[in-house]
């Protein structure tokens, strides 16, 4: 698999589920890459990329930016509030707004500083115990709350779990986003992002059918 041949796919996937063409966003994973791989695919042209770890991102990523243009980072795993301010320097998007701790101090910062970048509320699909995200039945409430703390909520985003049948995922997302008039849908994965994409996804997250299997510390 190369990076050609998931936009391929996911072009083929909007054209199948009647969406306009480049209406999906494709968010290359590079969590734990190593930066030539990162590179490669910088080379290729590819801008978008998401991240887990803010430290991992802030070790990464202010290089990459010295040297290519447009780069958009998005950070795509659990964030702690005590690097909220690292995270909102860094970078474009936080897909991973999952509590009121969280949004109180992403909305403190944004206050400080004038800035805050685009934001997806995590919601626990699966109402999975070891999984963050706000449950299906608290995001109605919890979309408000960001909305009264003046943050751009951009759209939602879910993990669904592992032994399920993701469609049922992704289409309790798209409800919970049209109900509360947001847009953007972070959903699907190197194994399900066409499923996703015929159910509304606007941004998918692939890694290792770009990149590779990950590369683990000390191999």
């Amino acid at each position: 698999m190369s990076l050609d041949d998931i936009k391929t796919r996911i072009a083929d996937a909007e054209a199948k589920a009647g969406r306009a063409s480049g209406s999906v966003k494709l968010i290359a994973v590079s969590k734990v890459q190593p930066d030539e791989r990162v590179e490669a695919v910088l080379e290729q042209g590819h801008r978008v990329f998401g991240e887990n770890r803010v430290q991992e991102a802030a070790g990464k990523w202010p290089a990459f930016r010295e040297r290519f243009d447009g780069i958009e980072l998005h950070l795509i795993g659990p964030l702690q509030t005590n690097k909220a301010r690292q995270a909102m320097e860094l970078v474009d998007a936080i897909h991973s707004v999952d509590r009121p701790k969280l949004a109180r101090t992403l909305a403190r910062l944004a206050q400080e500083t004038g800035h805050c970048p685009d934001l997806f509320i995590q919601v626990n699909t699966g109402e999975e115990d070891q999984k963050a995200g706000v449950l299906p039945s608290d995001a109605d409430g919890f979309i408000a709350e960001c909305r009264d703390l003046d943050l751009p909520v951009r759209g939602l985003m879910c993990i669904p779990p592992v032994e399920e049948e993701p469609a049922l995922h992704f289409a309790l997302l798209a409800k919970i986003a049209v109900r509360n008039g947001l847009e953007g849908l972070s959903m699907g994965m190197s194994g399900d992002f066409e499923t996703a994409i015929a159910l509304g996804a606007t941004h998918v997250r692939v890694g290792s059918a770009i990149f590779g299997e990950r590369v683990k510390a000390g191999e």
